[in-house]
Formats: C-alpha cells, sequence, structure tokens
C-alpha cells in the first residue's frame, strides 16, 4: 500500500519535479500544499502538476501553510496522516527579502515552526526540510561542509533558513523526531523560477535584450541540475535511521564564474548578450562550492549533469510552443 507525504511548495520549480518522480516510482500517495505565491504567475506553477490532477494517489490543497484550517484539509485528505513531510515552502530570493524582511520571516520561520508542531503532534516519522546554501554566508573555507561551525548569514533570506534548521534542530532533541535538512545549492533546470539569473539570460539574451551583470562577472556559483537534486531529495525522504538530525549539502561540486554562465547562454541561444553593468548587491555572496561527500556517503547522491547539458534541457523547456511566458 502507498505510503503518504505532504510536500509543501510541491507546484513550485523544485518541489513539483519532486513530485513527479514520487508518483512515477508508484510507491507514494502525494498530496501537495501551495498557496500560489504571486511572486511569479500563478499559471506556471498549475502547469507544473497538471498531469497530475486526475491521479487517484495525488491530491492538492491550495492556501496558507500558517491557517490551521488550511493544515487541517493537508492531513484529513483522502489519504490519511502523512508518514513524511518535505517542507519546501519559502519565500525564495535573496534581493526581495531586503525590501521584506517580516514576510520573510513569518513564512520561513514562523511557517516552518507551524509544521515542525504538526508533525509533532501526529508523530510523524521523519521530517525533511529544504534550506539552502545562503545559510553559510561569507564563509571563506571552501568547499562548504555541513559541520561548519558560526555560521553568519547575511541577508533576511539565510537568516529565515538558518532559523529554520535550528527550530528543526530542536524539535529532533526535544520530540525525538528524525529530521533531515538538506542545503540546495542553485539549482537551475526546467522549470527555473523567471527572476532567476539562467532563466532571465535565457529569454533577455534570445530577444536581444540587456541583462544585468552585478559586478565583474567574477562571482562564482554551484550551478546544480534539478534532476540532480530530485536524486538527492528522494533518496533523503528514505534516510536510513542514523542521525537524529542530519544536515545534508545538495550542489555539483564545481563552480562556474558568472562571465563562464553568459558565454555558456551566448552559445546555446547563438547571440551575444548586451550586457548592463550594476554594482554587486547587498547580500549577495561572491561564492558557492559545494562538498557533497557527506551526501555521497550516506545517500549515495551524484550529481552527474554537465552544466552545457543541463542548460540545453533548461532551453528545451522555455521554448516549448506553450509557454506562457513568451
Amino acid at each position: 500500500m502507498p505510503r503518504h507525504i505532504l510536500i509543501t511548495g510541491g507546484a513550485g520549480f523544485i518541489g513539483s519535479h519532486v513530485v513527479d518522480r514520487l508518483l512515477a516510482e508508484g510507491g507514494w500517495n502525494v498530496t501537495v500544499l501551495d498557496n500560489f505565491d504571486p511572486f511569479y504567475p500563478r499559471e506556471l506553477k498549475e502547469e507544473n502538476f497538471a498531469a497530475h490532477r486526475n491521479n487517484p494517489r495525488f491530491h492538492f490543497v491550495e492556501g496558507d501553510l500558517l491557517e490551521e484550517a488550511v493544515l487541517d484539509a493537508a492531513v484529513n485528505g483522502p489519504f490519511g496522516p502523512p508518514e513524511r513531510i518535505l517542507h519546501m515552502a519559502a519565500k525564495a530570493g535573496v534581493r526581495p527579502s531586503i525590501a521584506d524582511p517580516i514576510g520573510y520571516h513569518r513564512v520561513n520561520v514562523t511557517g516552518t515552526l507551524k509544521l515542525l508542531e504538526l508533525a509533532r503532534r501526529l508523530k510523524v516519522p521523519h521530517f525533511i526540510l529544504a534550506s539552502s546554501s545562503s545559510v553559510y554566508g561569507l564563509d571563506p573555507e571552501v568547499p562548504w561542509k555541513e559541520r561548519t561551525q558560526g555560521l553568519q548569514p547575511i541577508s533576511p533570506y539565510a537568516a529565515t533558513k538558518l532559523a529554520a534548521e535550528a527550530f528543526a534542530q530542536v524539535y529532533a532533541h526535544l520530540h525525538g523526531m528524525q529530521v533531515t535538512v538538506l542545503r540546495f545549492f542553485t539549482v537551475y533546470g526546467p522549470r527555473q523560477r523567471p527572476d532567476l539569473a539562467i532563466h532571465q539570460f535565457f529569454r533577455k539574451i534570445s530577444a536581444g535584450e540587456p541583462i544585468q551583470q552585478f559586478g565583474d562577472g567574477g562571482t562564482e556559483r554551484d550551478y546544480t541540475f534539478v534532476g540532480d537534486i530530485v536524486n538527492g531529495v528522494a533518496a533523503a525522504i528514505d534516510r536510513a535511521k542514523g542521525e537524529r538530525y542530519d544536515v545534508y549539502n545538495l550542489g555539483n561540486h564545481h563552480t562556474v564564474k558568472l562571465r563562464e554562465l553568459i558565454a555558456a547562454v551566448e552559445g546555446a541561444t547563438g547571440r551575444k548578450a548586451l550586457i548592463d553593468r550594476r554594482p554587486e548587491q547587498p547580500g549577495d555572496v561572491p561564492r558557492t562550492f559545494a562538498d557533497v561527500s557527506k551526501a555521497g556517503r550516506d545517500l549515495g547522491y551524484a550529481p552527474s549533469m554537465a552544466l552545457s547539458d543541463g542548460l540545453a534541457a533548461f532551453q528545451a523547456w522555455l521554448e516549448r510552443p506553450v509557454h506562457s511566458l513568451r
């Protein structure tokens, strides 16, 4: 009999890919809770899971995870209480968090605490929290390792993700919950949010519009294809009992400079980028770089998608005839 997993934010970029995987594997009934945050167009999220609307193993609940009635609907649906909670819902983005720190705290911290309380009450065996590489802040010791102490985030977004991790650790300690935290590193691929760099670069370079380059192009990111991330998430969902609370980096273990990324998109589109150079942005870190050896050892995580192949997959998705932004 299929097990039941509740996925918050499951209509979004990464979450919808996880839903696809779990439903394809056949061992899960999936409830998705999503509020269609207007950060980007609702129709994109609806398209992400449209194929599952009539799947008897899929249940969708729309609403704010901070509302009790919404949480009740998510856990009292056709599949009964969940055996896993995968918490991926969050207000995303470093720069917008500077303008709205209270809103980010409400969703990312208080929302996580509400779900942890729900998991405690229902005695959910395993809680998986999606976090971010941004929690490492300006740590100069790269590649970044999960055991790094004294993390100093430099944006409200990063601070909320680190606070959510702290609450998750507290609940694991106080209530005996198994908690797994996954720190994602610059995820890209089909369904990527329209505000993110790769998405913007493809659309604007293809259209002959200028792109914004913050800084001199020397910032580095550990770009990780969404399919590799999903492999890690799927493995974490069934993580064998080990440490009650554990943290894993899910990245590519390879950095790419911004100017190199722009050149790669130029090659894919066959057009030269028009670059609008801007000062570096507050809250942005100069480099992200994941040590993924722990995830490899414990989860069998082995990222394999080359950047050129991942960009080609994203481009094919972006140029599909039904794309709503074109």
